[in-house]
């Protein structure tokens, strides 16, 4: 197991965790998916390994304002890890994928299929993976390499903290009065689709909380 992220400090912890509960052997590679160069990098490292099974989850939101008032810069840092990144490591992958038959996740979001206040280039930039994982199933079909396209509503993890940009308290109320999902439900959901027979292709998996209907009906306690 390849695993690529930028904090040094959760990859040590993943590792470790990883390793305690199965027996296999876990690489690590610190990567800023910002860095177009640093990712062609970590490619070259791996390039003797065997690549067979790719989860696409480059993923940042940064802030929830009205268009008009955003920092530009957050525009930008969102374009350049959401999508640019998102399309280097995915691009990168091909020639693996098509060798061995493999199969790549892309994570989008309910974001991607329904837009909402303070989305913007987020809410743009998940339906860019969305329909980047469609022309894909259309451009590899015949190479036996399948792709799925896992859209998740809330999730509890780092996500709102980023986006509020350590405003702990925002970003913990984002979570409170229901149930969200837990980062292991969106496991469980593509463990499901990569283990199918080689003949059957999940094509896209929309999976949100009970308590939330859509992008923006979210009913709290």
């Amino acid at each position: 197991m390849i695993l690529v992220a930028r904090n040094e400090e959760k990859l040590l912890a993943a590792k470790k965790s990883i390793q305690e509960s199965a027996d296999i052997d876990v690489k690590k590679f610190a990567v800023d998916l910002q860095d177009m160069d640093a990712i062609e990098k970590f490619y070259g490292e791996v390039s003797s390994l065997d690549i067979d099974i790719v989860i696409n989850n480059a993923g940042l939101a940064l802030g929830k304002a009205s268009f008009e008032d955003y920092d530009f810069k957050d525009f930008e840092g969102m374009i350049d890890t959401n999508i640019k990144g998102f399309l280097k490591v995915a691009q990168l992958a091909m020639p693996h994928l098509k060798k061995h038959k493999g199969h790549i996740v892309n994570l989008s979001s309910i974001a991607g299929v329904e837009a909402y206040e303070g989305g913007s280039v987020y809410c743009a930039s998940k339906a860019f993976v969305k329909m980047i994982s469609r022309n894909l199933r259309i451009d590899l079909a015949g190479t036996g390499v399948r792709v799925t396209d896992i859209a998740p509503g809330a999730v509890e993890t780092d996500f709102s903290n980023t986006r509020f940009k350590g405003d702990t308290a925002v970003a913990e109320s984002v979570y409170k009065g229901y149930a969200p999902l837990q980062p292991e439900d969106i496991a469980d959901c593509i463990a499901f689709a990569v283990s199918r027979p080689v003949h059957v292709n999940i094509d896209y998996m929309l999976v949100m909380p009970t308590a939330q209907a859509s992008a923006t009906r979210l009913v709290k306690n």
